[in-house]
């Protein structure tokens, strides 16, 4: 497939192009340009070239095409699905939630926007201005980047590009090697649904070069980014040279706490749903199992029992709950830092196997501490269990605070006094209560606490806060209503 940049269909300026490989069965899907650095010099000029006119786009118009947008993602639901999950590995099932996600939340985004009211502000509580009258009204920023990672990039795609758009500013967009192919076909769909030329462009490529370029150049006005702590301080760093502004939404190694008097299945069966969901590469999935010392044995056997009815495999047959890891790096990135806990002492009760050299099997780790890295700040980006107990809940308060990331937790305990309690002195974004850490409605300001975040909220209301800007306008001396 080609990128969309400055108004067409395009390739690199100097044909350099890199291929898409299907996870499951290694088979080449589709290539993409490798921009140069003369594509991006020049989707940055086009972006500046599209962005008057968008901008004076009135809401109704705007949020019409993303209204019709809407309407046709829903309308090529099945052929979306099927391509997200072979460029991902997803489960079938899961890549349709995704697409689903798409169509709700361009249709929230677009109407939400129309309810981005100014102020009349009265000023005769201060002397000598009393006949001023004082306007406020919410402008977009200009041109913004947003930077994709693979596992969700349609979902986040919509989170970035909706409230983007319906609030006037135009985007370019950077999605990962290994998942380019659905955004490239949403894009087309938005184009069909009416979008102005430039007002979105995608760029595929080195992550490095494209990232590093765009963070950096005077000619964008806000970088939205989803991807590692590690990125997120390189692209950080990047934009403070012409102080653009920064919305980042990073890494996490969320606790998921299980309290003696909680319930067991249901903690059981969501602790799975939460490591196993897009294969266990989730950045607010529950990462740290912390389980009181009287309820270790009962959950830690009902949950290798459990894992062990789950199915691997091709994710396109819709019987199958594990699908691959995105590519052998993961892989082995998974593989050594279990190998790294083993070595510090747990012991591995379930799984510790990679199949085929695709699929890293669920693994359960035990006799997990407080002090070796998986309990601390290395996330692992695979369907990994790491068992680690606690006596009392200032332990596990501890325990939960003692990593550099606050992204997502979750309790689990019949005691709503404890529960508030928790949530009220654990250092994350979100608090899920009695449910997985795994929690993102499309309402919640969601973003991290920490190395988990930075530059504000994501979500229907956050979002498009961050992506607009207060105008004042002050009409000098207009009434003669005051003495």
């Amino acid at each position: 497939m080609l990128m969309y940049t400055k108004g067409n269909w395009n390739g690199s300026k100097d044909g350099k192009t890199t291929e898409v490989f299907n996870p499951a069965t290694k088979e080449v899907i589709g290539t993409i340009p490798q921009a140069s650095l003369q594509d991006i010099e020049e989707v940055l000029e086009a972006a500046q070239k599209a962005k008057k006119g968008w901008a004076r786009t009135p809401v109704w118009k705007r949020t019409e095409i993303l209204q019709r947008f809407a309407d046709l993602v829903e309308q090529r639901r099945d052929e979306l699905a099927t391509l997200l999950s072979k460029e991902i590995g997803k489960p079938i099932e899961q890549a349709g939630w995704e697409i689903d996600t798409a169509a709700r939340l361009f249709r929230s985004f677009s109407e939400h926007a129309k309810s981005l009211y100014g102020l009349n502000i009265p000023l005769d509580h201060q002397a000598g201005i009393e006949n001023d009258v004082y306007l406020t009204r919410k402008e977009p920023l200009g041109v913004v980047v947003g930077i994709i990672p693979f596992n969700f990039p349609v979902d986040l795609f919509s989170h970035k590009v909706a409230p983007a758009l319906a609030t006037g500013n135009v985007m370019i967009v950077k999605p990962a090697n290994t998942a380019p192919l659905t955004i490239l076909s949403l894009t087309e769909l938005l184009y069909e649904a009416g979008l102005p030329e430039n007002v979105l462009q995608i760029v595929t490529g080195s992550g490095r070069l494209i990232g590093d370029v765009l963070a950096q150049s005077p000619k964008i006005d806000a970088i939205s980014l989803t991807g590692s702590t590690e990125t997120g301080i390189k692209v950080a760093t990047g934009a403070a040279k012409n102080l653009n502004r920064v919305m980042l939404e990073l890494g996490g190694n969320d606790p998921f706490i299980v309290f003696e008097d909680a319930d067991i299945d249901l903690a059981v069966d969501d602790a799975i749903f939460g490591r196993t969901l897009m294969n266990g590469q989730v950045c607010c999935s529950n990462k740290r199992m912390l389980i009181h010392h009287s309820k270790k044995e009962e959950f830690t056997s009902l949950l290798i029992n459990r894992l062990r009815e789950l199915k691997y495999g091709n994710p396109l047959d819709r019987s199958i709950n594990i699908g691959p890891l995105i590519d052998e790096y993961a892989l082995q990135t998974v593989d050594q830092q279990v190998r790294k806990t083993v070595e510090q002492g747990a012991k591995v009760a379930l799984g510790g196997e990679i199949v085929d050299n695709t699929w890293y099997l669920p693994t359960v780790l035990t006799d997990v501490k407080p002090e070796y890295d998986i309990a601390r700040d290395m996330e692992i980006f695979g369907p990994v269990f790491p068992i680690i107990t606690f006596h009392s809940e200032e332990e596990a308060v501890e325990i939960a605070n003692s990593s550099i990331y606050g992204l997502n937790a979750a309790v689990f305990t019949r005691d709503v006094n404890r529960a508030i309690n928790m949530s009220y002195q654990i250092e994350s974004g979100i608090v899920s209560v009695n449910g997985p850490g795994v929690y993102r409605p499309d309402v919640a300001f969601f973003g991290g606490y920490k190395m988990s975040g930075h530059g504000g909220r994501e979500g229907l209301i956050g979002a498009l806060e961050e992506l607009t800007q207060v105008k004042s306008i002050a009409l000098r001396n207009c009434l003669n209503i005051y003495n």
